[in-house]
């Protein structure tokens, strides 16, 4: 580097090198304009100065300057390494590597160019060039650690395990002792254990349990040494030392769930379908009865035999279980057994249960058999179960009436007014919940969990300006978005959605997007980190997370969001004058105005890109530090300004299609957004998917009847191609079984015959029947009307349930209203359904706090011997003066 250059410059030109590493970039322009004041062309050091101001947040000036240099010395590979390095800190890795490799040609032994290249490479996952330039690396470097654990990662990655196995023997081979120092040891430690799990994923257990026994002196992590051994031997069948070594593991941590699933397993009592026999759930009780005994305290232990008991068994477990936690006062209890409820029986035994147990506590002040004295708190507890446990299934009236007697009996529990908040929610009172969820954060101000509860309740309520100044409580200089708080830019992103404001819900909904791509690129200081310390078991489940990062719910949500805007957004018509302007206009003049609009957008990008760069670079030639950049578009009006939405759909679609092929929301989007693309082939195709995951489902039902019904408007094509598309999509209509020898209106037919009883299929089929013949709006009315909200048995109910779901019935609503079939049906359908749902503020049912007489109306007061109850209110007043008492709180301790 700068080896043309006389010795002065030369010296200058190391001191700019060493300026760059130390980060001392003033120091490091000053000897650069030293040596350009005499040679202005010198290509390194133009890189060099043009790498430094990238440091400084000179964007634009360095990449003039690193160009100039590339251009000025084409036939140095600093200069081409230099601006793969500027390339790789704005994240376009593919030009990178481009100019690593250009870099290479010149100079193909440059260990620094090989190992940047390297670590691009285990990125992008080319596992094919991270091979070969890792082999490199080795060849060029032998006596290297790095350099052996890196080839061997690389042929891990290249799902070649034998291979890496080879390279890591060959690699131990070259060590001189048989023990390591007593520095190295966790590292060789971690490399072995990595070794071994390699055996195993190559599937030489017996070798890999030989392995992993030899070496056991030089194994730090016993814990992981166990658990690598007990899974090997099961594997190998040998049941018997692998069921001593899993109670061996039980004795160490008896609440691990792991354990206990792999000695099942080992004694045969793990079946595949999930569904015990009468032998096998005697041996299992008896099972865990001896290790009840053995490690008494346990939660594990006593909460597993919950699932497979049944009837009485099942009854006298829960009682057990369930007893001293009421006792404690445990408020997770109900979280805990939540999946009890999906078994049938099970959760009207746990209501028997529970409700025998108040009953007895309220005349007695025992549980029934016992003779010791409960405190008063143990009713409390059972009340409190009780409420969320008739808010599971349902039954809102008596939920409601169980938490309310718990708040009566101790109005200082915080649990309480938050369980009633997700009470009322479920019971569709939005608002009533948000103001209750904000009572209970009164309560603490310390708490970060209450106060985000109350946030969200606020954004599921569309109180979104509340929610925002709740949620800076616990944040500094309003960083929600530097904090990745994904939950709240989702929920305020489907607020501003269901408000109609598409700019800011984009905004969301694109945040969450960035965060996914900011997560995907912090792995990347860790592929050379990893290696370095040798944490490679840990540093290859950290890429098989970063492979399926995008198949997580949080992106599914954001990506799906971001669909339905634009989708909204390409629906959305433009405005009357604006059209009728431009369609007196001659073709040639629309696709002329159109190319300027787009022009002048660019213009207007860049400008405001220079403009944004010459303020930081300002800032950094002062030497102050650069202030958090102003968002240029708070209301996400830029967003809205695309010149195709279905193009900016398409992008997000085909992530979605990617990593969450099984979700039938992928499919209907997909079929949408190829709808309005009028891409039919692709439309058919998430029809196909859609058929194939649920072809019963309503929406799957909607779609396939509105896509034969758009090929048969068309009518015979005359083009080739459109003949092609007829030919192959009459093919592919005989395969799909409600088609088969059947028109739409007999397909439509059929379908209601085989869900008569469900309100959303039938929904489904009177859309359908309205769509396919409008002249029987009526008939499709009546269907629904018809409809009949019919009792679920549920033994020992207090209350009817009822089997229409609130937001079904909204959906159903919403449907009479969009498509405009009679005048008064979607009226006498929000009448019915307020006596269904009472609480909905949607319906304006009576107990809601949307009529003027409801306890939840923030104007209704009752005064009760001169004390006037706790009542949520309107809570927008009082938040600023909350605000400044919370300040004035410590909350280190959060």
């Amino acid at each position: 580097m700068g080896a043309s250059l006389p010795s002065k410059e030369a010296n200058l030109f190391k001191l700019i090198v060493k300026s760059y590493e130390t980060k001392q970039y003033k120091k490091g322009l000053k000897a650069a304009d030293a040596i350009l004041k005499k040679f202005p062309d010198h290509g390194e050091t133009l890189s060099m100065k043009g790498l430094t101001l990238n440091c400084m947040d000179r964007k634009t000036e360095a990449y003039e300057l690193v160009r100039l240099g590339v251009k000025n010395d084409i036939k140095s590979h600093v200069c081409w390494h230099v601006l793969g390095l500027l390339y790789r800190s704005d994240r376009e890795y593919r030009e990178a590597i481009k100019c690593y490799r250009n870099a290479l040609r010149i100079d193909p032994d440059n260990i620094e160019i090989l190992r940047d290249l390297s670590l691009l490479q285990a990125q992008m996952r080319d596992v094919s060039g991270f091979v070969e330039t890792r082999q490199q690396l080795l060849t060029l470097k032998p006596n290297h650690r790095m350099n052996w654990i890196g080839f061997a990662v690389a042929q891990h990655l290249h799902s070649n395990a034998s291979k890496a196995v080879e390279i890591l023997e060959a690699y131990e081979g070259t060590l001189e002792d048989d023990y390591p120092p007593e520095n190295e040891r966790c590292e060789h430690s971690e490399m072995l254990l990595y070794k071994v799990s390699l055996l195993e994923e190559s599937g030489s257990f017996e070798r890999a349990l030989k392995e992993l026994h030899k070496e056991e002196p030089k194994i730090v992590d016993k814990v992981a040494y166990k658990e690598q051994e007990v899974s090997l031997l099961t594997k190998l069948g040998r049941l018997e030392e692998a069921d001593k070594l899993y109670r061996v593991l039980l004795s160490m941590n008896p609440d691990n769930y792991r354990y206990y699933d792999g000695l099942q397993k080992c004694l045969g009592l793990y079946p595949e379908s999930g569904q015990f026999s009468s032998d096998e759930i005697e041996q299992l009780n008896a099972l865990y009865q001896s290790l009840s005994q053995q490690y008494t305290w346990s939660s594990a232990v006593k909460r597993i035999p919950l699932d497979f008991l049944q009837d009485e068994k099942f009854k006298e477990a829960s009682a057990n279980y369930i007893k001293p936690l009421l006792t404690k006062g445990v408020p997770s209890l109900f979280s805990d057994l939540s999946s009890l409820y999906d078994p049938p029986g099970k959760a009207d035994i746990l209501e028997h249960l529970v409700l025998e147990m108040e009953q007895s506590i309220r005349t007695t002040g025992r549980y029934l058999g016992s003779n010791v004295k409960e405190p008063p708190s143990t009713l409390l507890w059972t009340l409190f179960f009780l409420a969320q446990h008739y808010d599971r299934r349902g039954q809102y009236d008596v939920a409601l009436s169980k938490i309310d007697e718990a708040i009566e009996h101790t109005p200082t529990v915080i649990d309480l007014y938050s369980v009633k908040s997700r009470i009322l929610k479920h019971a569709g009172d939005l608002t009533a919940a948000a103001a209750l969820a904000d009572e209970a954060r009164c309560m603490d101000l310390a708490d970060r969990s209450i106060n985000s509860e109350c946030v969200k309740r606020m954004l599921q309520a569309d109180q979104v300006t509340l929610a925002e100044k709740t949620a800076v409580l616990f944040t500094k200089d309003n960083n929600l978005h530097d904090m990745q708080c994904m939950w709240y830019e989702l929920a305020s992103g489907e607020s501003y959605f269901r408000q109609g404001d598409l700019g800011r819900a984009l905004k969301k909904f694109l945040a969450v997007e960035k965060h996914y791509a900011d997560i995907s690129e912090d792995q990347f200081d860790f592929h050379s980190y990893c290696l370095r310390k040798m944490t490679l078991r840990s540093y290859v489940d950290m890429l098989k997370f970063q492979d399926r990062l995008h198949s997580f719910p949080y992106f599914h949500k954001a990506a799906a969001g971001a669909i339905r805007c634009y989708l909204k957004l390409h629906d959305s018509p433009k405005s009357a004058a604006e059209e009728d302007e431009m369609s007196k206009l001659p073709p040639a003049q629309k696709k002329k105005i159109k190319k300027q609009k787009k022009a002048e957008a660019r213009a207007k990008k860049e400008a405001e890109s220079k403009s944004e760069e010459s303020t930081a670079s300002s800032v950094s030639k002062s030497g102050k530090r650069n202030v958090k950049p102003v968002d240029p578009d708070p209301n996400g009006e830029k967003l809205l300004q695309v010149e195709d939405p279905m193009v900016e759909a398409s992008k997000y679609l085909k992530l979605l299609q990617k990593n969450s092929p099984n979700s039938l929301e992928t499919h209907l989007l997909s079929f949408e957004v190829n709808m309005r693309k009028h891409k039919l082939l692709l439309a058919f195709q998430a029809l196909k998917q859609l058929l194939k995951l649920d072809a019963e489902n309503p929406d799957s039902h909607r779609c396939l009847i509105k896509f034969f019904l758009k090929t048969r408007s068309m009518g015979t094509p005359t083009t080739e191609a459109g003949k092609l598309l007829w030919s192959v999509l009459e093919a592919e209509r005989q395969s799909i079984n409600q088609l088969q020898n059947k028109s739409l209106e007999e397909a439509n037919e059929d379908f209601l015959n085989r869900h008569k009883g469900s309100l959303m299929h039938r929904a489904a089929y009177a859309e359908m029947l309205y769509v396919l013949d409008p002249s029987k709006k009526s008939d499709a009315v009546k269907l629904i009307e018809d409809s009949t909200n019919n009792i679920v048995p549920a033994n020992g109910a207090l209350g009817p349930v009822r089997e229409w779901k609130l937001k079904d019935c909204i959906a159903v609503h919403k449907l009479l209203v969009t498509i405009p079939i009679e005048p008064d049906a979607a009226s006498r359908w929000k009448l019915r359904c307020a006596e269904y749902f009472p609480y909905s503020t949607y319906f304006e049912g009576k107990h809601s706090s949307a009529m003027p007489n409801s306890e939840y109306n923030p104007s209704h007061k009752i005064v009760e011997n001169g004390v006037t109850p706790t009542r949520p209110v309107d809570q927008s007043g009082l938040i600023d003066g909350k605000l400044e008492a919370f300040k004035k709180l410590s909350v280190s301790s959060t």
